[in-house]
């Protein structure tokens, strides 16, 4: 999906080693295989004998982390790390992660993947209470709660477990004391965390088991929704005293397109599941064609799919340019409106006089998805029928998906012919949202899934406050100003 229209926000890592370790280094492969997950910023923490040394910065992982940076992390038996793609708070250095506390009982470092629901409440009331917070993101608050029952409890995981009372909305979070690694899921189970384990014995802990296989980790499971998993010296031990409270709702859109196809997410491959959208999408909307392409890189898969059920030959019809990232200056409104162009170009030898089916992962706005259209147009297509993996979006997401209003999303405002139109197709046909729920339950069982933003039914109840920005409200105008200014003046996109 080439776009700024829609992003996820995090994803976390953790290892543990039996003794010292080069922990660092694996932190990094760990989160480069996760940095699909997020590309603002990046941090690894590292815990060696109690010492905590840490860094984190804004860009990509490799620019982050140098091998000199690195090096100064150096050894250790824990390291925790991140990378972000902003849902709430700005994005600055200082909404990086992880977080580091130093309080009474010890020191703490934790990074987090999602978006609570009551995070404005939290907060006020924190403040009213005195506390003051350095980032404007829900992973501070999170960092709050638990460092205050932390003080009033006997361990960091009878912290965590009693601080889990009192936050709700979606959390995988992956915490470091001096002592132990702790992983987290909400009772939802909105957003993926597993676990597993290297040769050597060094457990890991990742938002997806592609970051597992690129540290040369065995997926043994995933966490279970309301889980909380504690490694140290004595084993592994888990606390399933929030297990089971309510239905599982993983989001949906994570097999459509936010983890990567390599993975395996509550027991179902990935990229099954979005070959058996593709596969739905052919029943739903049939249509007479010549070839099967896919918009790079999560439309491959479905198109894959849709080849198979309808028997039209699939082709490579677009090259994606892989060395082109999110932050590619694009200084001019005219360089904006040509960026699918650097991203992508069509394979005119596969498009040429042809009937052409397009797969695409979602349309948001619907701007990227006529662009993506013309260029196919322009390279010699007889008809273009636009075919979507996922259902129309229609609502606000609450747990961690950058859609934050019905303002902008183009299904709100038209019909599918309506859109069709639009961006210019001859036919435009949506998966389902029954289908959508049905994707990834061959391999997962009788799994439930969130598919709010299609349907508009929400597990939790709705934020009061649901603005992206709505911590930076609590900060002087002044400082405000300042950093939009920053961000202005950077020209990226």
């Amino acid at each position: 999906m080439i776009k700024n229209e829609i992003h996820e926000e995090c994803g976390v890592f953790g290892v543990w080693a039996p003794s010292e370790a080069d922990v660092s280094l694996t932190a990094y492969y760990g989160l480069y295989a996760l940095q699909h997950r997020g590309q603002e910023s990046a941090g690894i923490a590292v815990n060696d004998d109690g010492i905590f040394r840490y860094y984190r910065d804004l860009g990509l992982v490799n620019d982050v982390f140098t091998p000199a940076q690195l090096e100064k992390l150096g050894k250790g038996r824990m390291a925790v790390g991140h990378v972000r793609y902003s849902t709430s708070g700005i994005t600055n250095r200082i909404n990086a992660q992880p977080i580091v506390v130093n309080h009474s009982k010890g020191r703490m470092a934790l990074a987090h993947n999602g978006n609570l629901v009551n995070s404005y409440e939290l907060r006020t009331e924190l403040e009213n209470e005195g506390c003051i917070f350095q980032s404007t993101t829900d992973t501070e608050v999170i960092s709050y709660i638990i460092t205050r029952e932390r003080i009033r409890t006997g361990s960091l995981e009878e912290a965590v477990c009693r601080a889990m009372d009192k936050i709700r909305g979606a959390y995988s979070l992956v915490i470091m004391s001096p002592s132990k690694l702790i992983a987290v899921r909400d009772e939802h189970g909105f957003r993926p965390l597993c676990y597993g384990v290297t040769e050597d014995g060094q457990y890991v802990v990742a938002s997806e088991s592609c970051a597992l296989d690129a540290v040369g980790a065995k997926l043994i499971r995933d966490i279970k929704p309301g889980e909380i998993l504690i490694f140290d010296d004595n084993g592994i031990r888990s606390i399933e005293e929030h297990c089971g409270r309510t239905c599982p709702s993983l989001c949906v859109f994570e097999y459509i397109y936010f983890a990567r196809p390599d993975s395996v997410i509550d027991g179902c491959s990935v990229h099954e599941a979005r070959v058996r959208a593709g596969a739905f999408l052919a029943l739903e909307h049939p249509v007479q064609a010549d070839v099967v392409i896919g918009v790079p890189d999560s439309g491959l898969d479905a198109a894959i799919g849709y080849s198979r059920q309808s028997g039209i030959p699939y082709g490579v019809g677009l090259i994606k340019n892989k060395y082109i990232g999110r932050t590619f200056i694009a200084p001019t409104q005219k360089a904006r409106e040509n960026l699918v162009r650097i991203k992508l170009n069509p394979v005119a030898e596969v498009i040429r006089g042809k009937r052409v089916i397009l797969i695409d992962d979602s349309i948001v706005r619907g701007t990227t998805s006529a662009r993506i259209v013309k260029l196919i147009r322009e390279a010699g297509a007889k008809e273009v029928h636009m075919r979507v993996s996922a259902p129309p979006f229609l609502n606000p997401c609450y747990y961690g998906t950058d859609i934050d209003s019905r303002e902008n999303l183009i299904a709100c405002h038209h019909t599918v012919e309506e859109t069709a139109k639009i961006i210019g197709v001859d036919s435009l046909g949506y998966l389902s949202v029954r289908n959508a729920l049905e994707i990834a339950k061959g391999a997962a069982g009788n799994q439930n899934f969130c598919a709010a933003c299609f349907n508009g039914e929400y597990p939790t109840e709705i934020p009061s406050n649901t603005a992206k920005n709505r911590f930076e409200e609590k900060i002087p105008k002044a400082w405000r100003e300042k950093e939009a200014a920053k961000k202005n003046n950077s020209g990226k996109e």
